[in-house]
């Protein structure tokens, strides 16, 4: 990272504008829990000693459940210790036929869209609420000197351990869900954009890469209509090269049916921002750049913005272009119903 970056960084870290780091990959050890020990145990009555084996078996661990919630945005809320994500161990057998009670399963809460990984390859994508995997399961129960009677050993002395819980290494990866994603340089109004259109609160100001993280509005229509709109962080010329924000935030785009590319049209570079933007997609991901899509010239209300939106109009299809004022909420309604139609026609 930059000198000019970290400095943003701090300065926003010291004013207490970023309370939580966004962090969409983390690696993460899981282990089930161990299954409890069966028990070697014999039942003594009265008038009768010897009343036979009582060892109950062990119950079983506990094991270690990924779950998708709404409610968790960043991989950083994942808890992550020395030994990673554990389950409980179940109990161990008692005397007088007592077996062990089974663990609890431990669930761990992740963001909607973290796709699941082992060594490289993807084993799951959480990408609907509720949406579960077991990442390491737990071990099974021992079994007690009981289970192990027979008719020709009724008073049998053996016991087994409870079976160690499933141990793995494995790597989670959160990838933004959106139906579409606003993609333009920085500075072009994108955060601004998202604020009128809906009810996400991205950090706004007259710097580069305010939006440090992706942010997700709900946009929400009168007939009960929603759509998810993403802001992606500002990608800059040499993006795929890691460049700025670099390859951490373009994988967000993956996802998204549609794009929009938001263009700064108050500055005369506004035909080669959209080449570039295009460019820098489709070197990331050969064929991104001609997901359907929408070009949004921002800014008409300085003078320089209306005239360079009136040339925009010649030289694109006039259903593929709006142009708004996102400071002065101009023509946003016109804009979220081209949204709309956007996306009906390419969901």
């Amino acid at each position: 990272m930059s000198k000019f970056f970290r400095k943003l960084y701090s300065s926003l870290q010291s004013d207490g504008t970023l309370h939580k780091v966004f962090q969409d990959y983390q690696h993460v050890t899981v282990r089930g829990g161990s299954g409890g020990s069966g028990a070697s145990l014999f039942l003594s009555l009265y008038r009768k000693e010897f009343a036979g084996p009582s060892g109950g078996d062990g119950g079983n661990g506990g094991h270690v459940i990924f779950e998708a919630s709404p409610d968790v945005k960043s991989l950083i809320d994942v808890k992550k210790t020395v030994i990673g994500l554990s389950g409980s161990s179940g109990r161990h057998g008692k005397g007088g036929a007592q077996d062990g009670a089974n663990a609890k399963h431990l669930f761990v809460h992740v963001p909607l869209g973290t796709i699941i990984k082992e060594n490289g390859s993807q084993l799951i994508d959480l990408k609907e609420k509720g949406s579960r995997y077991i990442a390491a399961r737990g071990g099974y129960g021992g079994l007690g000197n009981r289970t192990f009677a027979t008719s020709e050993e009724t008073a049998p002395t053996k016991s087994s351990k409870g079976s160690p819980g499933e141990c793995r290494y494995l790597e989670l990866e959160l990838s933004i869900v959106a139906d579409i994603g606003l993609v333009g340089f920085p500075n072009a109004g994108k955060s601004s954009l998202l604020r009128c259109i809906s009810k996400a609160t991205p950090l706004v100001a007259n710097y580069p890469f305010t939006t440090l993280n992706p942010h997700v509005g709900v946009v929400d229509y009168r007939d009960s209509f929603r759509l998810a709109v993403a802001d992606i962080p500002g990608i800059i010329k040499g993006a795929h090269l890691n460049k700025g924000l670099g390859l951490s935030f373009l994988k967000h785009i993956r996802r998204c049916s549609s794009l929009v590319y938001v263009l700064d049209v108050s500055v005369p570079t506004y035909l080669k921002q959209l080449q570039y933007l295009k460019f820098e997609l489709n070197q990331y991901q050969p064929g991104l750049a001609e997901v359907p899509n929408l070009v949004v010239a921002n800014k008409i209300d300085t003078e320089g913005g209306s005239v360079n939106f009136r040339a925009l109009t010649k030289k694109l299809p006039s259903e593929s272009v709006v142009g708004i004022s996102a400071l002065y909420n101009l023509n946003t309604d016109l804009l979220r119903e081209k949204l709309r139609k956007l996306h009906e026609r390419n969901r």
